[in-house]
């Protein structure tokens, strides 16, 4: 697909140095390559734009303009919706005192999870088998495509909320099925993570000035799939498979946590040269604290379950797994800090003026949960009130922002405003005719 999506765009580019053509260009015969590559390239040379594709809905209403506009980056709900349920899950156990409301909440938040992101596969699902184009268009757009790093991410919260609540409670071979999803999960991650950033080497068009840090979302796939082996692990009866889990765990993190640095530090000198970015993507300076946070637990974690299961394995040496906690927790607390630093820049960033809602704004909940997850583990390795008094403020803040993106999402949902895609909107540009310059 790509050798054929390069050639076509090549052949394009070609016929656009011939001279000019004033009939205008039927995008219904055009592939997805070449309608991606013009709306990249822009439609200057032909004043008679092409006419959209007889597949494209446009200016109407109705369950297929949903479809047809349904994005990856609505899994980011899912994503948020997932870690409140697990925050609300860690509260009931650090208070036994309020356990019980807690754990319902939790378990609430984890049902209407799996609602929406089964309701949102299957609309994806659907959306690609009915207008099969715009799957090219969605893959080759520079932004939008990157969000497919939020579909296992969302995913890996239900794994953890799974193994946490429902295998104590059914038993059997629930623990399997647990370790079958993680699998899954890890499949989806890990080609995220490697296939998203070579399309950006070699498809995408990028710039330093406009780059965002959704950049970040396919590199913390596997951090989170890191974060959630160790939860899985937690609940195998064979110490076999969960030595596996824990081994396979420690090399996501490390194909995720270096990557992120090396994307964050790129973030950094855009922001330091170029500043801040527009209001309408203001929010995404939250992401770096998700390979922060997540990766700060993830290392803890795991040096718990490796503490654990090392010497019933005999793996290693029969200090080694004593040695990957301490060190983890090290490791996980110096993150911590690192992530102290960019809450203090999104914090400041949002705070100088105001800026417009849209689905970006679920980039508040899982950046600051995960960091929250951190935060709390820390409290309960030291043991720390501190720390644990931190996180579960953390943790109510995450919830509150929970409650006020929810309530602006569904009001735009009813009013219709957030079904958009953009690698569509550059398809309609193509249509209309290229706007005269000054006289």
């Amino acid at each position: 697909m790509a050798t054929v999506c390069a050639t076509q765009t090549t052949q394009r580019r070609r016929q656009s140095m011939a001279p000019v053509n004033d009939a205008p260009i039927e995008m219904s015969n055009m592939t997805p390559c070449q309608i991606a590559a013009a709306a990249r390239d822009g439609n200057c040379l032909n004043p008679n734009p092409p006419s959209l594709p007889d597949w494209m809905i446009k200016g109407r209403r109705g369950w297929r303009r949903i479809v047809q506009n349904f994005i990856p980056s609505w899994f980011a709900v899912t994503m948020g919706t997932g870690i409140v349920s697990i925050l609300l899950y860690t509260l009931s156990t650090m208070y036994t005192r309020f356990e019980t409301p807690l754990r319902i909440l939790s378990i609430v938040w984890f049902f209407a999870n799996i609602v929406l992101f089964t309701t949102f596969l299957v609309i994806s699902v659907l959306r690609h088998v009915l207008y099969p184009a715009t799957w090219t268009l969605m893959i080759q757009h520079p932004v939008q495509s990157l969000f497919l790093g939020t579909i296992p991410m969302g995913f890996a919260t239900i794994v953890n909320m799974f193994t946490l609540v429902c295998v104590p409670y059914l038993g059997g071979a629930s623990a399997q099925i647990a370790w079958a999803m993680w699998w899954i999960d890890v499949v989806a991650s890990v080609a995220c993570c490697f296939g998203l950033p070579f399309q950006m080497m070699t498809k995408h068009q990028t710039k330093h000035e406009t780059m965002t840090a959704a950049w970040l979302l396919p590199v913390v796939a596997p951090i989170v799939a890191a974060a959630s082996g160790a939860v899985v692990a937690s609940v195998l009866p064979d110490p076999q498979h969960a030595l596996w889990t824990i081994i396979t765990s420690y090399v996501l993190w490390g194909t995720g946590v270096p990557l992120a640095f090396v994307v964050i530090v790129i973030y950094f000198h855009r922001l330091a040269v170029y500043k801040l970015p527009p209001q309408e993507v203001i929010v995404s300076v939250f992401l770096p604290l998700g390979p922060m946070g997540q990766g700060s637990y993830g290392l803890m974690a795991l040096g718990k379950e490796a503490m654990r299961v090392f010497p019933l394995t005999n793996t290693l040496h029969p200090m080694a797994g004593d040695f990957l906690f301490v060190m983890g927790f090290a490791a996980g607390l110096v993150m911590w800090g690192f992530g102290l630093v960019w809450l203090f820049f999104a914090t400041a960033s949002i705070s100088r003026s105001k800026f417009p809602f849209n689905m970006g704004w679920w980039g508040f909940t899982f950046p600051l949960g995960v960091f929250a997850m951190s935060t709390l583990h820390i409290g309960e390795i030291l043991p720390s009130e501190f720390f644990r008094g931190l996180g579960t403020t953390f943790a109510v803040c995450v919830f509150l922002l929970w409650v006020l993106v929810a309530s602006g999402t569904i009001r735009n949902v009813i009013y219709g405003n957030l079904f958009a895609a953009p690698c569509l909107k550059e398809v309609e540009k193509l249509s209309k005719p290229p706007q005269n310059q000054g006289a």
